[in-house]
């Protein structure tokens, strides 16, 4: 275990860690911020993606230690001063979710992918959002609440 300092959502965090321990881990069994889900453990549903540095990840496939020194931004990030975000917003609206064990995943890699793609196509949005796994299958609200997040977005 050696002690590392990850910036998560603004504020410095310390943190003993092993050298081989995920952020996933980290996130959850440390600093107890459970928003962050473990889904499969090996990178493919989505479940555990979170921000680095603005860009989408699978915490469970990141070594704690490689992104100390980093913004990283969880689901719990990105509520400010009792208001959602639009993101957030937009999937409330949709009714994107249906059991909601995905949703932070979802809501974390759209942030990630609106800000580098401020106007998707319904296409574009279908193959960004396809590494995130719905196992109750509202993919169709989905990708209703992503598109309503861009439009939110540029109206603000």
């Amino acid at each position: 275990m050696a002690p590392i300092v990850l910036l998560v959502n603004g504020t410095e965090r310390r943190v003993e860690a092993a050298s081989d321990e995920s952020l996933l881990s980290v996130l959850r069994d440390r600093l107890q911020m459970t928003g962050t889900k473990y889904g499969c453990g090996e990178g493919q549903c989505g479940a555990c993606t979170v921000l680095i540095d603005g860009r989408p990840v699978r915490s469970c496939l990141t070594l704690a230690s490689q992104v100390a020194g980093r913004k990283i931004t969880t689901i719990e990030g990105l509520e400010h001063d009792g208001k959602l975000h639009p993101v957030q917003e937009a999937f409330l609206h949709e009714e994107a979710f249906q059991c909601g064990y995905c949703t932070s995943g979802m809501i974390m890699s759209t942030v990630g992918f609106l800000a580098s793609t401020p106007k998707p196509t319904e296409d574009e949005i279908k193959r960004h959002m396809d590494g995130n796994i719905c196992r109750c299958g509202t993919y169709p609200r989905i990708v209703q609440a992503v598109a309503r997040a861009a439009e939110m977005a540029r109206k603000e």
